[in-house]
């Protein structure tokens, strides 16, 4: 198969999307890459990851493959599971304590960090609305993300947030609670909990 082929089919699948390290683990060589991305008017949208001109950019997953480490989580969580109707002005994004998240912040995304052992702490993915897969934390961590971090959020987006994760046929309180004591938050988390149900 000619590198066009390969690359306009590996394009194909990843919705759009195309970068140096998936073409190159396929062989095609760094020149040969370079000029296919020129040739059809690729938009390089970060390092190593180019856009097709004919679909639409998916952010999301643009983050998710410029850094392996980062799982969305917050707000940008909520939002990926329906939790909130508010597109994220800023996206959120965490990762354990010792990656340096220099580049992320400095494309104004809000980076948290967490022990590398909670880190993994109900790790998922989910299907953006282009059919891309990202790393994103599950319903029951995002819910603990956000009242940890409850300061810092809008209370309607907040109490929004957690009235939808009540209505949620898929939830798990068992594993919930779980995750708060992990967090050390669970009583905090208890008292939300008994005015929403």
């Amino acid at each position: 198969m000619k590198y066009d082929e390969l690359l306009n089919k590996l394009t194909e699948e990843n919705n759009g999307v195309l970068t140096t390290k998936d073409a190159v683990a396929l062989g095609v060589t760094k020149p040969a890459f370079q000029r296919f991305v020129e040739k059809n008017g690729y938009e390089r949208v970060a390092h190593g990851i180019y856009q097709n001109p004919d679909d639409w950019p998916d952010d999301f997953y643009v983050i998710s493959r410029r850094s392996e480490r980062a799982v969305f989580s917050h707000g940008t969580a909520l939002y990926l599971h329906n939790m909130t109707d508010r597109e994220p002005l800023k996206y959120a994004v965490t990762v354990p304590t010792g990656y340096n998240p220099t580049k992320l912040a400095a494309d104004d995304i809000k980076v948290y960090t967490v022990k590398k052992e909670l880190y993994g702490l109900g790790l998922t993915e989910c299907e953006t609305m282009y059919g891309n897969k990202v790393r994103v934390y599950d319903p029951e961590r995002t819910v603990v993300d956000i009242v940890r971090s409850r300061n810092g959020i809008e209370f309607q987006t907040f109490e929004d947030a957690l009235k939808r994760y009540v209505r949620r046929k898929d939830k798990n309180v068992n594993k919930l609670i779980d995750y708060a004591k992990e967090f050390h938050i669970d009583k905090i988390l208890i008292d939300y909990m008994r005015v929403m149900l």
